[in-house]
């Protein structure tokens, strides 16, 4: 089981999610306020993952240690939907492939060089697990579908540039309400 270490990205205080833009819960994941309480930190997705890609968070992370976390950015999704197999809980939900919606990809056109013009670079539309619907060019230049992406990080994780030009946004993602 990977754990992650807090010099990595540490949550900003024991109640806040880790849940942020390419950090992501793994697929089929329950609405994120409700996560840390229906999870029984048993580490089965993190140990099923064949891609090592969900991590199971430290005790740094207050109320959400124990708790899977993809880092898209260093290891993506591959989808293979063996994590939601294992939950025993249903916290992550059995889905089909096509079902997921971990976030959704954001493209930011100032910072994409194919955007710019600079070069032709295709780097997120080949990765695509859902070409042609999640990713399609138009006028060779990558547009997101948000109704077809399903967060899975494959085109941040192999965007060329650094900051990425494309980011996951998260689905889940809990915003505290104002009282």
């Amino acid at each position: 089981m990977a754990f992650l270490w807090p010099l990595e990205v540490q949550a900003q205080g024991p109640l806040s999610s880790p849940v942020g833009v390419n950090r992501l819960r793994p697929p089929g994941a329950i609405a994120e306020e409700y996560f840390p309480g229906r999870c029984i930190r048993c580490g089965r997705c993190a140990e099923i993952c064949p891609y090592r890609s969900i991590v199971v968070l430290d005790i740094h992370y207050g109320v959400h240690a124990g708790t899977p976390l993809i880092f898209v950015e260093r290891v993506p999704c591959y989808l293979c939907m063996k994590c939601v197999q294992v939950c025993p809980t249903g916290t992550l939900r059995r889905i089909r492939q096509e079902e997921t919606r971990m976030g959704t990809a954001v493209i930011n056109r100032r910072a994409c060089i194919t955007w710019q013009g600079q070069t032709l670079c295709r780097t997120c539309y080949n990765v695509c697990p859902f070409k042609e619907r999640a990713i399609h060019l138009d006028q060779l230049r990558p547009v997101v579908d948000e109704r077809y992406c399903t967060g899975c990080g494959l085109c941040t994780h192999g965007c060329p540039l650094t900051p990425k030009a494309i980011n996951i946004e998260p689905t889940y993602s809990y915003r505290p309400t104002k009282w």
